[in-house]
């Protein structure tokens, strides 16, 4: 009895302190986000209805109409097992797209189990409509629910309030990365520093504009008096494991999340599992899947993709070459040496957007290369026609290495094709670039396009190549036409 008082002693005591409270947004998001699923339901069950009953009278279909009323009744506690509505999977991450798709299919699976097991006549046709169509319009709905909710945080709302614990260094990184990206609705709020510079003669004031509140054994109470949602722990010797069993105890009391930063960086998804060793849990990290089946598949679903994407882009392809050919002197195509997969050497296929002799004039342009690694590029290069700059800001120019993909030469998603004196200036990490086909698109492309630093380029093409899945791709080539039409980056 006396530990339970002293436990119930202490958490009265940090009430009574104070706790700043955190913001309620997240309850928000979550009720809009539960009506437009049962309204996506609604409207895919009166449209199923509507198609597979027209002209019957409402009264010969009753039991359908019945089952239009249901279904977003049971698709709501459908999300609810599985976990669609958690706030961790908010704003951020497949995760939450991902549970909506397992929601749609357990709801269709459970309707025919119970269907056949209770031999219920039920029409093929408005089960199959209706299913599909209303997880496809919940899907569709809490993407622009997360666009809303990515404006909301790039003008500082709907932010998650953040202690970040660590080195100065590793603390200073991640602020600047997440004021970067504040898409992921993290902001840092307090600082807990190693006890050496948390207090004493060499104390610091702030990092990056962050006050120092505290040092490691503070932290707990930091979170609480900021009103804190999150305590991140980057990577450092003294928060053991010990250390933070004991940190998740202190914070779990106001529902605080903690996050650790692992130290092994950039490597995500199915290649990471915990498994117990003797009580031990070990974190165990797969190889990546270089070969294979799931290889075999993307090669097919490239080629077959490209071939396609050529005969629908035909008209447009035909349109551009024209404009090429009209406005400037020399060939509409332009070819260039990039090195594959392997180090082999193909020729890539662009639309030409600068003038004729614009490799000769390049050397007399070095001095003005705005990037800060092997990459040349000028934000106002004064070699790029005027339909050409048209062309790089929509990314049309790069229409043309469909024919690569088709070829087998690149793929649709893969780190971007780098010319033969670029792999000539690479380290040693930066050739792994070379075991997978260069990309027409890649997360380079959606995460800045020109605008990366070399740095930053390499870093987002070596995660692709150890994370690379099938998913992974689809979310790329989604997320390229948005990247496309805004236009930023490009030049």
């Amino acid at each position: 009895m006396a530990v339970v008082d002293k436990v119930q002693a202490e958490s009265s005591t940090r009430h009574e302190q104070g706790r700043a409270q955190p913001q309620n947004w997240s309850g928000t998001y979550r009720r809009i986000a539960k009506w437009l699923d049962v309204l996506s339901m609604l409207m895919a069950g009166v449209i199923a209805f509507v198609l597979r009953f027209p002209g019957v009278p409402t009264e010969l279909n009753a039991p359908y109409v019945g089952l239009t009323v249901v279904l977003p009744v049971v698709w709501l506690p459908t999300l609810m097992l599985c976990r669609a509505y958690q706030p961790r999977y908010i704003g951020v991450g497949y995760e939450e797209f991902h549970r909506v798709l397992r929601a749609g299919f357990i709801l269709t699976a459970t309707v025919a189990i119970l269907a056949y097991a209770t031999k219920t006549e039920v029409a093929r046709g408005y089960v199959v409509m209706a299913l599909p169509l209303g997880t496809f319009l919940a899907l569709v709905a809490r993407y622009r629910l997360r666009k809303w909710l990515h404006k909301k945080r790039w003008n500082g709302q709907c932010m998650r309030r953040v202690v970040a614990v660590g080195h100065r260094t590793s603390v200073a990184d991640l602020i600047r990365l997440l004021r970067k990206k504040r898409y992921h609705g993290m902001d840092i709020a307090a600082v807990c520093l190693p006890p050496a510079l948390a207090s004493g003669d060499d104390a610091v004031a702030e990092v990056e504009g962050v006050p120092v509140m505290g040092d490691f054994s503070q932290a707990a109470a930091v979170a609480d008096r900021i009103g804190a949602d999150s305590v991140a722990v980057l990577a450092c010797p003294e928060m053991d494991g010990v250390a933070l069993r004991r940190l998740a105890w202190q914070i779990e009391r106001n529902d605080v999340e903690l996050v650790v930063a692992p130290a092994l960086m950039d490597v995500t998804g199915p290649r990471i599992s915990i498994r117990p060793v003797s009580g031990l849990p070990l974190l165990h990290v797969e190889h990546p899947e270089l070969d294979g089946g799931r290889k075999i598949f993307k090669g097919l679903f490239d080629r077959t993709a490209a071939l396609g994407g050529l005969v629908l882009l035909s008209p447009l392809l035909l349109i551009v070459a024209l404009l090429i050919k009209m406005t400037s002197a020399g060939p509409v195509m332009f070819r260039q040496t990039r090195v594959g997969r392997g180090g082999r050497e193909f020729t890539v296929l662009k639309f030409r957007t600068m003038v004729q002799d614009a490799e000769a004039r390049k050397v007399e342009l070095m001095a003005a290369n705005e990037n800060d690694g092997v990459l040349f590029k000028i934000r106002e290069d004064p070699r790029i026609t005027r339909v050409g700059r048209w062309l790089r800001r929509y990314s049309l120019d790069e229409l043309p290495q469909l024919f690569n993909v088709a070829r087998g030469e690149m793929s649709l998603v893969g780190p971007r094709p780098p010319l033969p004196e670029e792999v000539a200036q690479y380290g040693g990490d930066v050739y792994r670039r070379l075991v997978v086909k260069p990309g027409l698109t890649g997360l380079w492309q959606v995460s800045g396009r020109s605008d990366l630093s070399w740095e930053e380029s390499v870093r987002l093409d070596l995660r692709y190549v150890d994370n690379w899945t099938l998913a992974m791709d689809l979310q790329i080539m989604w997320k390229t036409w948005s990247a496309v039409f805004r236009g930023s980056g490009a030049y």
